[in-house]
């Protein structure tokens, strides 16, 4: 399951599909290095990004939303 608290690093390494919905969100986590330490919910933040709105492109990409 994809949560807000989840570190980005931890869901770009078990699904690397995600990198295109973090893309489409305005979100370059890819290579980035605050990825690293920081959750879905840290980055959606910090990017003004809705991140119900995220988590749901997320888990329909991983099949489970």
């Amino acid at each position: 399951m994809i949560y807000p608290e989840t570190p980005i690093e931890e869901i770009l390494a078990k699904y690397p599909e995600t990198a295109r919905v973090f893309k489409e969100f305005g979100l370059g986590c890819v290579g980035c290095e605050a990825a690293l330490f920081e959750s879905i919910e840290q980055g959606a933040r910090v990017h003004g990004v809705d991140v119900d709105r995220l988590i749901e492109g997320l888990l329909k990409t991983v099949g489970e939303g």
